[in-house]
């Protein structure tokens, strides 16, 4: 019975952190792989240590980050 709640409140807390991460500018390393593997499947990925520089770079460089 409280399995499906469990799950709701499990994707409520992801979303949220999502949101929260988004709002102060922080990267979303698990959204750039998803990303990369659905739309760009022959390039590599990133580590979370590149990714995170290169969003910082892009973020205060004043240049537009997006690859498409």
């Amino acid at each position: 019975m409280f399995s499906g709640l469990r799950d709701d409140v499990r994707n409520a807390g992801r979303y949220l952190g999502q949101t929260m991460r988004l709002m102060v500018g922080l990267p979303d390393y698990e959204t750039y792989v998803s990303h990369m593997r659905r739309t760009h499947p022959d390039r590599d990925v990133m580590s979370y240590e590149q990714f995170f520089q290169e969003r910082q770079a892009a973020r205060y460089s004043g240049s537009a980050g997006r690859c498409c």
